[in-house]
Order: structure tokens, then sequence, then C-alpha cells
């Protein structure tokens, strides 16, 4: 199996219908830790088919399916922003580009 990094956009678009789909049967099943696992890994996958220079340092972003919790990066390694939740806690936490909304963007 190819790494996310290695594949072309049609491959992890096939790979990101696959994982949702896996989920959603996961999810009818009630395997909830399962359906966490998909979703998680079709999340990351869709990472792969943003550009991370569209993503920038102190800015303030939503995070997606979390609603009202609003995330500021710090800085990005690949496919990753690593930041902090505003009120939140003091750790710092690597979050998936594709989780991210800009704050101004409400849906």
């Amino acid at each position: 199996m190819k790494k996310y990094s290695e594949m072309t956009e049609a491959e992890l678009r096939s790979e990101i219908g696959v994982l949702k789909e896996k989920a959603r049967k996961a999810e009818q099943l009630g395997i909830i830790n399962e359906f966490a696992v998909y979703e998680r890994k079709a999340i990351l996958a869709s990472s792969f088919l943003l550009d991370p220079a569209d993503f920038k340092k102190d800015e303030i972003y939503r995070i997606e399916g979390d609603p009202g919790v609003f995330f500021k990066i710090d800085y990005l390694k690949g496919v990753y922003a690593w930041g902090y939740r505003l009120g939140g806690t003091v750790e710092a936490e690597a979050i998936p580009i594709a989780m991210l909304v800009p704050a101004g963007e409400m849906f």
C-alpha cells in the first residue's frame, strides 16, 4: 500500500471514497471505534489534496466538526498545523489541515 504522500490526486480521491464507505458501514453496524478510525484516515488523506501554503502562521481557523472552537497556527509541518486551541489547554497539538476552515467562513 502506498503512503498518502506518494499517491496521485486520483488515487487519493479514490482512497477517500473507500474510507468514507467503510466509515459509513462501521457506523451502521454500531462499531464506533472503527468508524472514528476511518473518518480520521479520510481527513488525513484529504489533507494531501490541499496546499499547506494556503494555511498561514499566526492565523486563526475554525476546527471542522468542533463548533465554536478556534485554532491558532504556530507552524506547519507537512499536512499538519501545529498550534493551540483558543481558550483551551496550553499544550500544543497537531491538526490535519483538512480540519481547518478560515475563521471568517462560517460554512
